[in-house]
This record gives structure tokens, C-alpha cells and sequence, in this order.
């Protein structure tokens, strides 16, 4: 195995709209938002990682999701004991999910959530910046997408 698949994850990220704002997380300390949901476990379908993580983050029971798009992530980690400070490379699973009694209280003392709207979704520091990008474009035209985010590279593909 060389260093690019021992740093290789899959993971799953909701997109989770209530009176037109996205919810979105905040680690605290980090600097950064970015969308609900976590990493697929060995022997778990995407569809299983996010409604466990969604669970676990939110108590949220979800109606219904759908796949709306992939975004690939290569950047630097900051060595925090994480890969041992290597760079990361991750595939994000985007869902739109729709959910009964969506609220921003988070089960996990680390993480707090906030409902954005659009505007205010655009202008915050929400990474990877391609899934921000690919989310206010798939709001507009409702087209499965699929970007990139290779370091500081965003690219958005057709």
C-alpha cells in the first residue's frame, strides 16, 4: 500500500435545507464550517454512514435522501496526530436529505450546527471550498455534480 491509499477516506456529507437556509457544522476552534455527516465505516454503504452519522450528530431521523453529487478533497493536514501531518485525500458522498424536526442542537460537545442562508452560506469559510461552490450551484440548477478540491485548486466540472 503507498502513502496515497493508506491516506485515501470516504465520507458522507448531507445537504439539509429548512425554510430555504442550509444547515451547516462548525468544529470549535477550527476556523471553518462545512456540511453534516462523517466517514464510511469498513462494511458500510454510503446510504448506512450517513444516516448513522446524522444520528449520532443530530438525533435526526431521516424521510429521505438522495445522491446529489461527489467532491474529491487533497489537502495538507495540519499533523495533529491525524496522518501523521501527510497530506489527506478524501471522497466526499454528497446526499440532499429531508428529515422531520430539523434543529441545530448537536448531540457532540465539539461540533456545533447553524442554519445559513444562501447568502451567508456564500461568503463564510465553508470547505472543502469545491463542495461550497458545487451546493450553490446544484441549489440553482438541480444537477448532479461532481468537483474537485486539489490543494488550493477548486475545480468545478461539467
Amino acid at each position: 500500500m503507498n502513502q496515497h491509499q493508506a491516506n485515501l477516506e470516504v465520507a458522507v456529507r448531507a445537504i439539509i435545507q429548512k425554510d430555504s437556509k442550509i444547515l451547516v457544522c462548525y468544529e470549535k476552534g477550527s476556523g471553518y464550517y462545512f456540511t453534516p455527516g462523517g466517514h464510511i465505516e469498513p462494511g458500510e454503504s454510503a446510504e448506512q454512514a450517513l444516516y448513522r452519522e446524522l444520528k449520532e450528530e443530530l438525533d435526526l431521523k431521516i424521510k429521505k435522501s438522495s445522491f446529489i453529487g461527489a467532491v474529491e478533497n487533497i489537502f495538507p493536514h495540519d499533523g495533529k496526530g491525524y496522518h501523521d501531518g501527510k497530506e489527506h485525500h478524501e471522497l466526499n458522498l454528497i446526499f440532499k436529505v429531508e428529515a422531520r424536526d430539523v434543529k441545530d442542537k448537536s448531540l457532540e460537545d465539539h461540533i456545533d450546527f447553524f442554519f445559513f442562508d444562501v447568502d451567508r452560506f456564500s461568503k463564510e469559510k465553508i470547505l472543502p471550498i469545491a463542495l461550497q461552490k458545487s451546493t450553490l450551484r446544484w441549489l440553482k440548477d438541480k444537477k448532479i455534480f461532481w468537483a474537485s478540491q486539489l490543494r488550493d485548486k477548486t475545480i468545478l466540472h461539467p
